[in-house]
């Protein structure tokens, strides 16, 4: 087994090569901008974050939209919601390729690589990928990694897992695919074969999550997408945060034998 040592300099690696990278990275799977020259995430800019709805039309969401990502996940008005449960999700090993995007790191599978499924709806998993530093903040904290596990329903609809992560912790799926980082890190739109991965391996212990609807985090920030937000570990976002805008943020604990259930609201 390696040490927490060895974790440090290998999620340290990750950190450096995304910041190499562009550094900013989004959950993306519905309508991909492949071309990031027409938006920055540097606020104050002509094409920075609070300018992004005006850009285009079709980006308008980002300004007007009431149910934008990330935002701040906050325990301080829990209430019981009962209708949250242990995650339902079943992940197969596939073969996978990663690939350095230049925006971000993303490990796309190349098969069936399993599903979550939410109400009843089967998501299916498409790729992970990683945000340095975190997108989502949790009791107003920020912390060094975030992945983000995209998921797609048969009729095109988004839910994302998102795992924030304590550097410290040792993380076997980040192990697996440390020498895969270091071939990439300096090609742009480089894909390495990576041949099997598990991606239950990633998945967090999906014991304690907080779960709201919410948007992608870059243009056109389309709303509808499902957020879930593994509490593994904790220890800064490219786009800034957005208002809960009196949105519903499920928490769900279990509490040595006895589940606990929570919702917060903005007030």
């Amino acid at each position: 087994m390696r040490s927490a040592r060895d974790l440090r300099l290998a999620v340290s690696a990750l950190l450096l090569l995304l910041l190499l990278s562009a550094g900013v990275l989004a959950a993306r799977a519905q309508h991909e901008i492949d071309d990031e020259s027409e938006f920055s995430y540097i606020r104050g800019s002509e094409n920075g974050p609070e300018n992004w709805g005006k850009i285009k039309e079709e980006w308008a969401t980002c300004g007007t939209g009431r149910m934008q990502s990330p935002i701040d996940l906050s325990d301080r008005h829990a209430a019981q919601a009962p209708n949250l449960r242990y995650l339902n999700h079943s992940y197969l090993p596939v073969d996978a390729s990663i690939i350095n995007r230049g925006h971000d790191i993303m490990v796309k599978f190349n098969g069936d690589a399993g599903s979550l499924w939410i109400n009843g709806t089967a998501y299916h998993l498409k790729q992970v990928h990683w945000h340095s530093p975190s997108e989502h903040r949790v009791n107003g904290r920020r912390y060094s990694l975030e992945l983000h596990m995209v998921h797609l329903s048969a009729d095109n609809k988004t839910a994302v897992i998102g795992i924030l992560y304590k550097i410290g912790r040792r993380d076997h799926f980040l192990h697996e695919l440390e020498p895969y980082l270091k071939r990439i890190a300096d090609t742009k739109e480089k894909e390495e074969m990576v041949g099997m991965v598990d991606p239950w391996e990633a998945r967090g212990d999906g014991e304690a999550y907080y779960r709201y609807m919410g948007s992608l985090t870059t243009p056109a920030c389309d709303e509808g997408v499902i957020w879930t937000v593994i509490k593994k570990g904790f220890e800064m976002n490219a786009r800034p945060l957005q208002k809960v805008n009196g949105r519903d943020i499920n928490f769900f604990c279990p509490d040595d034998h006895h589940e606990r259930y929570y919702a917060a609201a903005d007030q």
